[in-house]
């Protein structure tokens, strides 16, 4: 239902009772399942009223999403955002809320989870899921304890971020991909098959808009015509549709719970096509035959959900200008008489032991020995990839703060409890330093804390005049 949000920006808001109508025979054929979310437009209040006024309402599932701005955010705040989803869906417990993270160098969105979790426990949500979140991430909050359902991603034959880290890390947690973007807005279909470059800045969609970056960064229109002509030669052997092809491929995909596919309710509908997924499914030569075509693809940059998160943005408008007005700094920043800058992450250990986080003294920035603790908890679990991912957003954080990035570190210290760990801390510092490589030192040490099992430090010297605070 992202599609209501796009409907209305053109012609104002929908008549909801009429909408909720259109609904109805998604039902009746058996397409149950309907997402939306708080800023899809009135697409909570239009299945709110289908609920309430359809007996059909009744046997459907409401999955829904809730995309808080950045910044501090308070448990009441939480509870609010909640108590309004169900509100405006007519329900007594949320089938599925599903939470964005902005900013993973900001460790509120952690805060947010824990407390979404305790209405779980209530019996006011009855899954929790996650929307765009990387594999790092989705990890994290399991070894955390946040008992995570789904995450929805963008996943297609042009967008095979979710087949590697991703996919693994939700078989072994039972973790259900959601994936969007199957059709990549319609351009997978026979409508662009064979047609002429358009005009990109023309596109009459916000999804056109959007996948439209989505194929210049998978190499481009020919790449695209290519793909078509791959998948309109098996459906032919099928004798179904290209879009049949492209949705069947990622629900055959391992960890795939579900795809989505966009409902213009009330202007378009293609019921019938899409239940022919059903009747059949795409054998071992179609799947290998559609892989060599994915891979002639260039691979779309970064972890799921990236383009949310960092340049390029493959969003609607090429940037989050439709999404955020700005994007606070995770900690609080004290200076003194001398431009001394400093950040506390608020941990017990900072005010025993009398130190911050973080100091930056003209263009060097240096980040006190860091362990995964947020408040009073050990995030990560007795997992140490997961704490180590934390620490190094711990880390991100102090430095936004500062006015720097990760991009400006030029040394690094680890501190492993256990030298058998040291590959693994390793891989995750590979992962996050691998293009900027930082000078960087391991060593065995016993930490203090028995719970900790891995411990960072940092030294950055940021770029004269370059202020990436707010990037």
């Amino acid at each position: 239902m992202w599609q209501v949000a796009d409907i209305e920006r053109k012609d104002g808001a929908l008549d909801t009772r009429h909408a909720a109508a259109a609904m109805l025979p998604y039902v009746q054929a058996g397409l149950t399942t309907f997402d939306m979310a708080d800023h899809y437009g009135t697409s909570e209040l239009i299945a709110g009223d289908f609920y309430q006024h359809y007996a059909e309402g009744k046997q459907a599932q409401y999955f829904t999403k809730w995309v808080p701005k950045p910044g501090p955010i308070t448990r009441a705040e939480v509870r609010q955002a909640v108590g309004e989803r169900l509100q405006r869906l007519k329900h007594n417990c949320l089938d599925l809320l599903q939470f964005h993270v902005w900013n993973y160098a900001d460790p509120s969105w952690l805060d947010c989870l824990f407390w979404l979790d305790e209405c779980r426990q209530e019996g006011m949500i009855r899954h929790l899921g996650l929307t765009n979140v990387d594999a790092a991430h989705l990890h994290m909050a399991i070894a955390s304890g946040i008992p995570i359902r789904t995450n929805q991603i963008s996943y297609s034959v042009l967008d095979s971020r979710a087949a590697t880290d991703m996919t693994k890390i939700c078989a072994e947690n039972n973790v259900g991909i959601l994936a969007y973007g199957t059709l990549a807005g319609g351009f997978l279909t026979e409508k662009w098959l064979g047609q002429v470059e358009p005009d990109w800045q023309a596109l009459p969609t916000w999804s056109l808009l959007k996948y439209g970056r989505f194929i210049g960064a998978a190499g481009g229109w020919d790449r695209l015509q290519y793909l078509l002509r791959t998948l309109q030669g098996i459906a032919q052997r099928y004798q179904v549709s290209i879009a049949n092809i492209a949705c069947r491929y990622i629900l055959q995909q391992p960890a795939v719970a579900g795809i989505i596919i966009g409902a213009r309710l009330g202007q378009r509908a293609h019921i019938q096509d899409n239940l022919k997924l059903c009747t059949f499914t795409l054998d071992a030569e179609s799947l290998a035959e559609i892989k060599s075509a994915q891979d002639d693809c260039q691979r779309i940059p970064g972890n799921c959900g990236d383009e949310y998160r960092k340049p390029p943005f493959l969003t609607a408008s090429g940037d989050l200008s439709h999404h955020l007005d700005e994007m606070p700094a995770p900690y609080h920043v004290e200076k003194d008489a001398m431009q001394t800058m400093r950040v506390r992450s608020g941990t017990a250990w900072e005010d025993m032991a009398g130190y911050c986080r973080a100091v930056r003294r003209g263009n060097r920035v240096w980040i006190s020995g860091t362990t995964a603790t947020h408040n009073a908890r050990v995030i990560g679990g007795q997992d140490m990839q997961a704490q180590l991912h934390f620490i190094i957003d711990k880390i991100e954080g102090a430095l936004q703060s500062l006015g720097g990035s990760l991009a400006d570190v030029v040394r690094t210290r680890l501190y492993v409890k256990n030298i058998d760990d040291w590959q693994a801390a390793a891989r995750v510092h590979g992962a996050r330093f691998a293009e900027i490589l930082p000078s960087n030192t391991l060593v065995q040490a016993q930490l203090v804390g028995d719970d900790y099992l891995v411990e960072m430090e940092a030294e950055a010297e940021l770029i004269a005049g370059t202020d990436r605070s707010t990037q």
